[in-house]
């Protein structure tokens, strides 16, 4: 008897990680700004993803965004 394993709409995917150039596009910041606003609490903290590199979760800056276009602020 085989088993067949079949991936459906519920197998969850690994979050997308952004590095920094891509956050900066995404939302129209500098990296100072970034770094800046992640010291006061007011954006995602970066996760370590190698010696020397840090990315975002995609969904985590998504959700960042959201929050001000429901605030009515500008990014």
């Amino acid at each position: 008897m085989s088993l067949n394993v079949t991936l459906t709409a519920h197998t969850p995917r690994p979050p997308r990680i952004l590095r920094i150039h891509q956050v900066t596009e995404t939302i129209g910041l500098s990296r100072a700004s970034i770094y800046r606003l992640m010291q006061l609490g007011l954006f995602p903290k970066s996760i370590k993803i190698g010696i020397k590199a840090v990315g975002w979760v995609q969904s985590e800056i998504e959700m960042w965004i959201a929050e001000r276009q429901i605030l009515g602020m500008t990014i």
